[in-house]
């Protein structure tokens, strides 16, 4: 189910997958990205490209749909965690906003869509 979900996810344009810990931070956009697994680990984005990563999927144990309060809009992510909680990838829906700061629908839905399938908190 984690390979479905990031399949899902990258399909999507405008995804900003970011990985981040207390000494650095990488950020990809989903645009063209492939995914593929080979045993637990699995690669999103060229492997010969300018910029991939690899997910060891025996690590990732939840992943969670959220929506977090902001100053002036509502954040939109899916974000994949350890088993002590900590914070693995997260996945953040950008362009969620249109110039007049109004929500845009069709992205909204696409979130719903991938929130109902899935279920907004996922055990692996």
């Amino acid at each position: 189910m984690l390979l479905e979900l990031l399949s899902d996810l990258i399909k999507i344009d405008d995804i900003l997958l970011i990985i981040k810990n207390n000494g650095a931070t990488s950020e990809i956009r989903s645009d063209s990205l492939s995914i593929r697994q080979k045993d637990k680990w699995i690669t999103i984005g060229d492997n010969d490209g300018p910029a991939h990563m690899h997910l060891n999927s025996e690590v990732v144990k939840s992943a969670e749909f959220i929506q977090e309060q902001k100053p002036d809009k509502i954040s939109f992510s899916v974000r994949f965690f350890d088993e002590g909680g900590e914070r693995i990838l997260a996945a953040f829906f950008t362009k969620m906003y249109d110039d007049s700061k109004q929500l845009v629908a069709e992205r909204k839905k696409l979130y719903d869509q991938l929130n109902q399938k899935f279920s907004s908190s996922i055990k692996f």
